[in-house]
């Protein structure tokens, strides 16, 4: 497997501060057009997830300090953009999202040798996740 193939989005990787978003998520009824629409309008470069056969990476080209994201086929009508806020730990975090009136819609979930996420909705209905770095995520 080449070096390229091996590589994780640099927004997964990079440690950053608590609470700051590190990751999207883009739903698709074609990620074909998606891709062709984000690709022109914004210039991001997007390519299939290395590994898997229907997770694209997102590529913004705006460095460490902006986050990539993901575009996948979309599940169920209405789905919106997922963004995904770093947190010290999921677990403790769902916790304090149902304490404050929130739910839980996915519970902790790994993403092996990266970390876990978890998506949640606020008390708007608005869907977000949550995201634990954890190179020991199985």
């Amino acid at each position: 497997m080449s070096k390229k193939a091996k590589a994780k989005p640099k927004a997964a990787m990079k440690n950053h501060a608590a609470s700051s978003i590190v990751w999207f998520e883009i739903p698709a009824d074609s990620p074909e057009r998606a891709k062709k629409f984000y690709g022109s309008l914004f210039g991001w470069n997007i390519k299939l997830f290395p590994g898997m056969t229907e997770y694209w990476h997102i590529d913004t080209g705006g460095g460490d300090d902006t986050p990539d994201g993901g575009m996948i086929a979309r599940k169920h009508p209405g789905q919106p953009i997922t963004n995904y806020v770093s947190v010290k730990s999921v677990t403790k975090s769902m916790a304090k999202v149902e304490k404050l009136g929130g739910k839980v819609c996915m519970s902790k979930t790994a993403v092996p040798q990266m970390g876990y996420f978890a998506i949640c909705q606020d008390t708007e209905n608005n869907t977000f996740a949550l995201w634990e770095m954890n190179a020991s995520a199985k």
